[in-house]
């Protein structure tokens, strides 16, 4: 019985630390974009193992195309 006298704070001082660290990461924005990091892995263009890419061929590859045919 005497143990639950030291407990019981315990467990509300834990309590109330991991509250107010939950309230910061809410309140600093780490789970605004919850799907944007497993899209970021697909979308890795600095990968040195890729031989032979200039700048320039990375520009023209993340530049969308213009369709210049108009026979449509």
């Amino acid at each position: 019985m005497e143990a639950l006298y030291m407990l019981i704070p315990i467990a509300i001082g834990v309590m109330i630390v991991v509250v107010i660290a939950f309230i910061y990461t809410v309140r600093s924005g780490q789970y605004d974009d919850l799907e944007g990091p497993a899209y970021r892995i697909l979308m890795d263009d600095d990968d040195p193992r890729i031989p032979h890419q200039s700048k320039d061929a990375l520009k023209k590859a993340s530049e969308p195309s213009v369709d210049n045919d108009k026979s449509a």
